[in-house]
């Protein structure tokens, strides 16, 4: 794991490009089936995929946290909210709440989370890509496939899986020529 998370941002800088030419074909005009594609493709990475091999979202970013989440985690670790936020939050330029740091402080050496049953809202979707109008969070999905393995992907078989009028320069995906079909 550690190699492919060595390799990940190269790899998403050098899709970047196309990555965007698809998320604005996408945004223009998406395919009516793009949600129930999404959930499959979801599911089947994260069939194969382990996140407690990788954590990496968890040791890279900070997640922003709503009202709802900052009352049932603050409960959990039974605190006052005010402390809670005081304690382990930070307030943004749009007064969002995120954690103060990354690596997460409820992260363990295992990458399991101390507060799992409790975590954020945007935890628990990370890395969003089976949300419903997926084409409406393209810029946060080009920041996770630089992030997430899965994520990455979830992104390259969405490209090999979509119709031609989808993929690179408007031809088949690059995918089959390199197997020999055509």
């Amino acid at each position: 794991m550690e190699k492919i998370l060595e390799q990940l941002p190269k790899k998403a800088k050098d899709k970047h490009n196309e990555n965007i030419k698809l998320f604005k074909k996408l945004k223009k005009k998406p395919p009516r089936h793009l949600d129930s594609l999404m959930v499959e493709l979801h599911d089947n990475e994260f069939e194969k995929t382990d996140c407690l091999t990788c954590g990496n979202c968890c040791k890279t970013t900070v997640p922003w946290l709503n009202d709802q989440d900052v009352s049932r985690i603050a409960k959990h670790l039974k605190l006052k909210e005010q402390k809670f936020i005081e304690e382990y939050l930070e307030v943004g330029e749009d007064n969002e709440l995120s954690f103060k740091s990354a690596p997460c402080v409820f992260l363990g050496f295992d990458n399991e989370c101390s507060i799992y049953n409790v975590r954020p809202k945007a935890c628990r979707e990370f890395p969003h890509t089976n949300r419903r109008k997926f084409q409406q969070i393209s810029a946060l999905t080009l920041e996770n496939v630089a992030i997430c393995p899965a994520a990455f992907n979830i992104v390259e078989e969405l490209k090999k899986r979509l119709p031609i009028q989808y993929s690179e320069k408007g031809g088949k995906p690059q995918e089959k020529f390199r197997r020999g079909g055509g």
